[in-house]
């Protein structure tokens, strides 16, 4: 452990050392602070969330625009606004609906729950789907945007610290646990709370609200998958603003003998792990969460990697009805949870979005049709071109027979131990097409798809921006990204209004 990071130990409190962490941390009084690169990296991830969920309020999806418009019946001349609106209302209803609206296409950041330098290899999954908690608050106490993105950096820092340390989808327990116990301390941080006070809220939360994994599974999924992180998010924030008022919660209860932690992982009084936070420097959980490039479930993208090299290397794949046959072969848990074979046949969205057999064919499709114009194009070009869009995923897209055909050559397989004790170093994943001549064409094992944290090669910004002006564009706004990326600088007004984008909204997605 560094001088950089604050260790809280399994045999202490640990409810109330998180809450005692976020104060000092945002007191400054751990040390320097995050690094430049620790801030950039952040407001990347926050524009890449505003974008989706614009887009996604653009396009009338179902939960978003439904938590939206309920969030906007219960005002608050002090709380906090909706995507779109400058009307203030109650701060948790704020936190819902626009945090249901980042998350609708799933298409913002993954972190992976893996620090082998500390031997925390957990692995579980998270999304960086909690920034409205951070502009929610400042709204409300009148903060300026370098305060807000240092918070941002904080909620990131706690959930995907837990996600190194306790594996929830082991038990079939939603991830969206921690980024509900990172809202609950970065709020009442901001909003001055004591470390018992966040500690009582963190027990609420924890003892009242632990969401089942259960929202993830059937043949076609609900809007309980999307709105998922909201829901429990909108629990936390009450469970906040109720230990402010004085509400006593559970105390110490990483270590309550009857709390989910301990019934998992019995122990003798201790709670199942040691905990090591980040204050300073550049060692932050952000930095080793991953973009996604579009509009997919994080574990294909080193299918899409594989695909995207093989069309590089072999331009003529894309010839019509040379592509014979696609071997896939991935890790677990991505092999159980895209490779689902009730998913080889999504009908909506929610499926369809993580089905390794559909993302595959559709990008595929897609590079048939253009392939006169991506003739010479590298990695970064082929990305921004073949970038998955939320209209390859409407019932048309999902329905097209071109894409049905593409599925239909498709064998999804799991590559065994050798791939399995690979993730989530990486996402390792190998693509073998096999062409109308009967040559196959082998990508090879993939593990830092472009994306990924640790991949080297990708122009990551560039294809972000790419990203950014693609879903500017379903807004009806192509301006729509320039002031959340300007957050740094932003002051409080500018922060009251950082959500208050004009959108055109449109009928028909879903």
């Amino acid at each position: 452990m560094s001088s950089n990071s604050v260790k809280l130990p399994r045999d202490s409190n640990q409810a109330h050392g998180i809450g005692q962490f976020a104060l000092d941390f945002m007191a400054g009084k751990l040390g320097a602070g995050p690094s430049a690169a620790v801030l950039e990296r952040t407001r990347l991830f926050h524009t890449d969330s505003v974008l989706c969920g614009l887009s996604a309020l653009a396009l009338r999806t179902n939960a978003p625009t439904l938590l939206r418009a309920e969030a906007l019946e219960y005002p608050d001349a002090d709380g906090a606004c909706v995507f779109g609106f400058e009307t203030r209302v109650k701060s948790e209803k704020a936190v819902v609906a626009n945090c249901s609206a980042v998350r609708e296409w799933d298409s913002n950041g993954t972190n992976f729950g893996y620090n082998p330098a500390l031997g925390h290899l957990a692995g579980e999954f998270g999304h960086n789907d909690f920034y409205p908690v951070v502009i929610a608050a400042c709204q409300e106490l009148s903060l300026d945007g370098a305060t807000a993105l240092k918070a941002m950096v904080l909620l990131d820092e706690i959930r995907g610290r837990l996600s190194e340390v306790f594996s929830l989808k082991t038990y079939k327990i939603d991830h969206v646990v921690y980024g509900a116990i990172g809202s609950a301390a970065t709020y009442g941080a901001l909003h001055g709370a004591s470390a018992e006070q966040i500690e009582h809220a963190i027990g609420m939360f924890v003892a009242h609200y632990i969401p089942w994994r259960a929202i993830r599974a059937g043949k076609q999924l609900s809007d309980s998958k999307g709105a998922s992180a909201a829901i429990s998010t909108e629990a936390a924030i009450l469970c906040m603003k109720r230990a402010l008022r004085g509400f006593i919660g559970p105390k110490d209860i990483f270590r309550n003998p009857e709390s989910m932690f301990r019934q998992f992982i019995p122990t003798n009084g201790d709670s199942p792990f040691d905990l090591v936070l980040s204050h300073s420097g550049d060692d932050f959980a952000v930095m080793g969460m991953h973009f996604k490039l579009g509009l997919y479930e994080h574990q294909s993208a080193g299918a899409l990697q594989g695909v995207i090299t093989a069309i590089e290397s072999h331009p003529h794949l894309l010839n019509p009805g040379e592509i014979q046959k696609i071997t896939i072969r991935a890790y677990e848990p991505a092999f159980g949870i895209i490779g689902d074979p009730a998913k080889r046949a999504p009908t909506t969205r929610q499926s369809a979005d993580h089905s390794m057999v559909y993302i595959v064919s559709r990008l595929i499709v897609n590079a048939i049709e253009q392939r006169e114009s991506l003739k010479g194009l590298g990695n970064d070009e082929l990305w921004k071109a073949l970038m998955l869009s939320p209209q390859d995923f409407h019932a048309s897209s999902i329905h097209d027979p071109a894409t049905q055909a593409m599925m239909a050559t498709i064998a999804f397989e799991h590559g065994g131990p050798e791939y399995d004790r690979k993730y989530p170093d990486g996402i390792p994943t190998s693509v073998v097409i096999t062409d109308a001549s009967g040559n196959e064409h082998d990508s090879g094992m993939v593990m830092y798809p472009a994306g990924h944290a640790r991949n080297t090669t990708a122009d990551i910004v560039g294809i972000l921006k790419h990203k950014f002006a693609m879903l500017g564009d379903i807004t009806g706004n192509p301006e729509a990204a320039t002031k959340v990326e300007q957050i740094s600088q932003a002051t409080p007004a500018q922060i009251m209004d950082i959500y208050n984008t004009p959108v055109t909204y449109r009928e028909g997605y879903e």
